[in-house]
């Protein structure tokens, strides 16, 4: 597989890194209907002049295919962005990394599930591995600390939106719509906008300041316009399950942010973690054989030894 592919997913996760900061920033600062809401029509402003007339030359495709991209747009746009904002108000910035890192276990199963994909060896073993090493990195070198954890509601809608995020790249693989990846993207976004804004509506209304114009530009150009096409571009070349992967890198990534931006410190247990979650990547990457068929080769493998 061409080194060039592994881009797309590595760059969506550090904006996304940098967008675990942004969601915790917003408390108090905006309300998340209100950021949920603005950031797509940031987004939507800025794409319009160079999509619409794509858009409408595609226009007989959106329409037949307009419940799919609704689905995609309330999944991928919507509930996982939407949702972690208002975690963001019950639960801790440790907990939505947790969470955030089952996305690409869900995927798996998910993938098994509804596209009838069989696990391979290199996702099963890569996504444990990587799982430790993000359990590492988050119980700060102590794994079983994060038994100790309460369940809040924050933790629960965290659940939910990785649910979410993970049938979105499911369903994206499942449903390969004839539209260009800008077009596509253009399309599901004018639905996310659509769905956010009853809520918005419903308000609280948080007027635009200088306190949070900030975190309205950097969550709705970066954290919306980029990171969704990147998204979209890797599940199209490389899959849902094995792109997923790329979402342990989430705390590593934040952690670098973090010394570089607050000069915080990388401890051994930073190391660790992220050298797990590593080569949990590239175990997903490279050990792309079944997990079945593995197996099955196993068994025949030990029955030929007891024959000899």
């Amino acid at each position: 597989m061409p080194l060039l592919y592994f881009l797309p997913p590595l760059g969506a996760v550090l904006i996304w890194s940098g967008n675990m900061t942004i969601n915790q920033l917003t408390v108090g600062a905006i309300a998340p209907s209100s950021i949920a809401f603005l950031r797509w029509v940031l987004a939507l402003a800025v794409l319009t002049p160079f999509l619409a007339p794509a858009a409408w030359k595609h226009r007989a495709t959106i329409r037949r295919e307009w419940p799919k991209l609704a689905v995609l747009g309330l999944l991928g746009m919507g509930l996982w962005q939407g949702l972690a904002y208002v975690a963001a108000e019950t639960t801790s910035a440790t907990n939505m990394g947790i969470l955030a890192a089952m996305v690409p276990l869900l995927t798996v199963l998910l993938s098994a599930l509804i596209l009838r994909e069989p696990p391979s060896l290199g996702g099963v073993a890569g996504g444990a591995l990587a799982l430790i090493g993000v359990a590492i990195l988050l119980g700060r070198g102590n794994p079983l600390s994060l038994l100790e954890l309460t369940v809040a509601k924050g933790d629960a809608l965290m659940l939910v939106a990785a649910t979410c995020y993970a049938l979105y790249g499911v369903m994206l693989k499942r449903w390969p719509i004839g539209l260009p990846p800008w077009v596509l993207l253009y399309a599901q976004v004018i639905f996310a906008v659509l769905f956010l804004l009853p809520p918005y509506l419903m308000g609280p209304m948080t007027p635009v300041d200088s306190s949070n114009i900030g975190l309205i530009l950097y969550a709705g150009i970066p954290a919306s316009i980029i990171t969704t096409f990147l998204w979209m571009l890797a599940i199209r070349q490389i899959g849902a399950s094995q792109a997923s992967i790329f979402i342990n890198l989430m705390p590593l990534f934040s952690a670098i942010i973090a010394m570089a931006a607050l000069g915080e410190r990388i401890a051994l247990f930073h190391f660790l973690g992220g050298v797990l979650i590593l080569a949990g990547v590239v175990m997903a990457q490279t050990l792309t054989r079944p997990l079945l068929a593995a197996s099955a080769a196993a068994a025949a493998q030990r029955d030929a030894d007891r024959s000899c």
